[in-house]
């Protein structure tokens, strides 16, 4: 995989900067906000009144509205914080997209600890396992800009039949793929060597690849994955790593129903000869009211490049 040599910009933007051009020439895409902005927003408000709904803090309304304006025939984007446009109105999520089948967006900013200021209430790792818990809905872990306009170009597509839940992260974390990369299998292969894979999501993928380099440096070689669709892609998943004998999942997430747990799920239900080991939140380490930045934070977890390469070259 050839990594993408500029950094492109805020995940958040560079989403809604899509799903503007693509609404200039749709009538039907409609975007509700739930007490958030953006200055691709304001364009939308500006623009296209007609297609942009602040509903205030009530993200549960946000979400009815939503599902109501998609059985009209609408194509519908719901926006908010993470933890706010998930775990708040999770009942109407369940009974209106994932019961009813109704195919909405729901688009979060400040995946992980994104919102590092703002102390637990704002940090968003508990998503992946709460959403894949829940049938017909997908989420999309974005890694990068690249990966951001994609899967807005795909939100706003016409024969679109389920929930995508979009996990956004709050801060600029660089750039790793090149325009026109295929993400239609739900994970790609960033670097194939040696016998270990560091299998990674969202934000740690950048982290990952660091990783990466400075066991090169070593003479470690180490592969890496950025899967970034759950499910998981299950077929594509087990023939990417066959040529590896060891995984090890890398995520800013709890450990229970997170992305290692996912993977493990997939080795064990496919009886891969593979042994797993992962790097997360365990839940006795709860949440934290650490402040000082993400760094601190990961710190904390032991989720730090310095703590992640220790821990990481004494297993390979």
């Amino acid at each position: 995989m050839k990594i993408a040599p500029k950094n492109n910009g805020f995940q958040r933007d560079i989403f809604w900067n899509t799903v503007y051009d693509y609404a200039r020439t749709d009538p039907d895409i409609v975007i509700i906000s739930a007490d958030m902005g953006a200055p691709s927003l304001d364009r939308f408000r500006r623009d296209m009144p007609t297609q942009f709904v602040n509903v205030g803090i009530a993200e549960q309304n946000a979400i009815m509205l939503a599902t109501g304006l998609v059985l009209t025939g609408k194509k519908v984007f719901t926006y908010a914080i993470a933890p706010f446009i998930t775990l708040r109105c999770l009942e109407q999520i369940r009974v209106e997209n994932a019961i009813m089948r109704t195919p909405i967006t729901i688009v979060g900013v400040g995946a992980g600890f994104g919102y590092d200021d703002s102390g637990p209430t704002h940090h968003m790792i508990e998503d992946i396992a709460i959403m894949r818990a829940m049938p017909h809905i997908r989420i999309d872990s974005i890694s990068d800009g690249t990966m951001a306009a994609h899967f807005a170009k795909i939100s706003c597509a016409a024969d679109k039949t389920i929930t995508n839940y979009v996990r956004l992260d709050r801060q600029d974390q660089g750039s790793i793929y090149p325009d026109g990369t295929d993400f239609s299998r739900g994970l790609l292969l960033l670097r194939q060597e040696g016998d270990t894979c560091l299998v990674t999501t969202g934000s740690m993928t950048l982290t990952a690849l660091a990783i990466a380099d400075s066991l090169a440096k070593k003479g470690l070689r180490v592969g890496v994955m950025d899967l970034f669709n759950f499910p998981i892609n299950e077929s594509a998943f087990l023939e990417t790593i066959r040529p590896f004998s060891r995984i090890i999942t890398i995520e800013e997430h709890l450990l229970a129903g997170g992305l290692g747990s996912t993977v493990l799920e997939v080795v064990n239900d496919h009886q891969a000869s593979i042994s797993v080991h992962r790097f997360g939140i365990s839940m006795d380490q709860g949440y934290c009211y650490k402040y000082g930045g993400r760094e601190v934070i990961r710190q904390h977890y032991g989720l730090d490049k310095k703590t992640l390469l220790k821990k990481i070259s004494t297993l390979v």
